[in-house]
C-alpha cells in the first residue's frame, strides 16, 4: 500500500474509534478536529529519507494508539450487524399467489360450506 493509502486508512480508523466513545455527533465533532490537526501536523515532510523515516515510526506510533484506545464495546446501530435488533421482526417472505396457502383452504372452506370471505380468503 501507498502511503497515502495508509495515512488514509490510519486517519478513517481513528475517526471511527472516536465514534464509538462518543456517540452524539455534535461533540464528536471537536475529537474529529482534533484528530485531523494531529494528521495534518506531520503532513509537510518533503526529504524522502526523513520521510520514511518518520513515517515508520509515526505508523507504528498511531497503530499502537490506536490499539490503546479502542473500545471494549463499540457503538454499533441497533439494527447493523452486530447490533442488538439485528435481523429481529424480519419481513414475511412473499408467496405468488398461485402456491399460497390460501388458494387451497380457500378450497377445503368451500367445501365445508363457509364462505372464504368470512376468514379473508378472497381470490
Amino acid at each position: 500500500m501507498s502511503t497515502k493509502q495508509v495515512v488514509s486508512s490510519l486517519y478513517r480508523r481513528a475517526l471511527k474509534l472516536s465514534l464509538d466513545w462518543c456517540v452524539s455527533r455534535h461533540m464528536w465533532r471537536g475529537q474529529a478536529l482534533y484528530i485531523r490537526s494531529l494528521f495534518e501536523a506531520n503532513k509537510n515532510i518533503n526529504d524522502p529519507r526523513q520521510q520514511r523515516a518518520s513515517s515508520l515510526a509515526l505508523f507504528k506510533e498511531t497503530e499502537d494508539l490506536l490499539m490503546k484506545w479502542k473500545h471494549p464495546d463499540p457503538y454499533r446501530p441497533p439494527t447493523a450487524p452486530g447490533g442488538s435488533k439485528y435481523e429481529r421482526n424480519l419481513p414475511s417472505p412473499i408467496l405468488d399467489r398461485k402456491s399460497n396457502y390460501a388458494t387451497t383452504l380457500d378450497l377445503q372452506l368451500t367445501y365445508h360450506l363457509v364462505s372464504p370471505t368470512t376468514y379473508g380468503f378472497v381470490g
